[in-house]
């Protein structure tokens, strides 16, 4: 007789549900106030700004259009230079290509993903005009490092902390570090903003007036609006870069909810941890990296196998028991458009060999107790055919 959990199917992800979005999208609706910048964007904008301790949280469409933002406001120009891992998703890179910067890649650390600290010094050229470490999965780079490295060459850093709401550094929180920084609220992160989102993080005073004003098609509409001038018109270069107020309900019921979400997710990601380590102990995985200086949100539990082809049997085998589970990035460098508009500095040692062997592991929101207990049954009859076979 069949188990009843050989009958279900468990998704990568399933955006999280906290129980009060229809009714504030409701509120949205009730108020004749679907643009942007109405009372939900303020409450979550104001949220983001306590919880990060950041000077300025301006809500967006989308983390693309936060990074795309961040490259306005550090005024990239055509033969700028902008270093970056190769090891992320396409927007870090096109936000800067967009304005004609050439990306300059450098190897991520095998331990975490992420940018190696070591290997940007060496990057830097007259042409470099940002740093952009990407906190892969949710875990901090060596941001002490890259400040200090920026502050010495005269750099931007500007956090890709798509991943990293509510991860912390050192005590800090993951984008309250850089000069600028960015937020997703995607549906595959730990918050969404009903399918599509991200927020724009200003550290640094000096940018929050022309933010403002980039985001609202290059108007000073928000100084009308604080009264601070009797008209608006068209001051500055800019594009339509603020989320719907539906959108902002979405998320604020989400924020709501952001401590209960977050220990949810810490409990499966630990317990996938221990379940797991006896066969990180017999050499056919690897886990996933904390340092000691890093707080992680549990945005993601990933596992990495010998090589890519243990990798891709494992997928297709988890895949004929209705469990998905998913790579990650292609290195940019190795695409066709990272070809046109990027360089590697140096030997490219980690970045691909690391990529080619991480596969990511269903984890998300209230994931029941039957989806669960499915994906580590399959997970240890896999391993241990593996520690059989060495």
């Amino acid at each position: 007789m069949q188990n009843k959990l050989d009958f279900l199917a468990v998704p990568f992800n399933r955006p999280p549900v906290t129980g009060n979005e229809l009714s504030y999208i409701m509120n949205a609706i009730a108020s004749n106030k679907l643009s942007g910048d109405g009372p939900f964007a303020k409450r979550c904008e104001s949220w983001l700004e306590q919880k990060t301790n950041t000077k300025k949280a301006l809500l967006t469409p989308s983390c693309t259009h936060a990074l795309e933002m961040a490259a306005l406001l550090i005024n990239i120009k055509p033969g700028d230079e902008v270093i970056m891992p190769s090891y992320t998703f396409v927007s870090t890179a096109n936000a800067f290509v967009l304005r004609g910067a050439k990306i300059v890649f450098v190897d991520i650390r095998p331990d975490t993903m992420n940018i190696d600290e070591t290997k940007i010094e060496a990057a830097i050229t007259p042409r470099t005009k940002a740093i952009v470490p990407v906190h892969y999965a949710g875990v901090g780079c060596e941001m002490d490092t890259i400040m200090e490295i920026a502050s010495r060459h005269n750099l931007y850093v500007i956090e890709d902390a798509a991943q990293g709401v509510m991860s912390e550094y050192k005590g800090k929180s993951l984008g309250s570090i850089g000069h600028l920084a960015a937020f997703s609220f995607h549906e595959t992160k730990n918050y969404t903003a009903g399918g599509e989102g991200g927020a724009l993080l200003i550290n640094d005073s000096k940018f929050i007036e022309r933010a403002e004003i980039l985001r609202e098609k290059g108007t000073n509409r928000s100084n009308f609006f604080r009264g601070m001038v009797d008209k608006y018109t068209w001051v500055d270069i800019g594009s339509s870069m603020l989320p719907s107020e539906i959108q902002a309900s979405y998320l604020f019921a989400q924020l709501e909810s952001a401590d209960k979400i977050n220990l949810d997710r810490l409990e499966r990601w630990n317990t996938y941890y221990k379940e797991l380590k006896a066969y990180q102990e017999e050499r056919v995985i690897q886990l996933p990296v904390i340092p000691e200086s890093c707080q992680h949100n549990a945005h993601m539990f990933y596992l990495k196998f010998s090589d890519i082809q243990t990798r891709s049997q494992f997928i297709s085998y988890m895949k004929q028991n209705d469990i998905l589970t998913v790579f990650h990035y292609l290195p940019l460098h190795s695409t066709k458009a990272g070809q046109s508009h990027s360089r590697f500095h140096g030997e490219d040692n980690y970045t691909t060999s690391e990529s080619e062997k991480l596969v990511r592991l269903p984890l998300y929101f209230n994931m029941s107790d039957e989806e669960f207990n499915k994906v580590l049954h399959h997970l240890e009859l896999f391993l241990t055919q593996l520690v059989e076979a060495k």
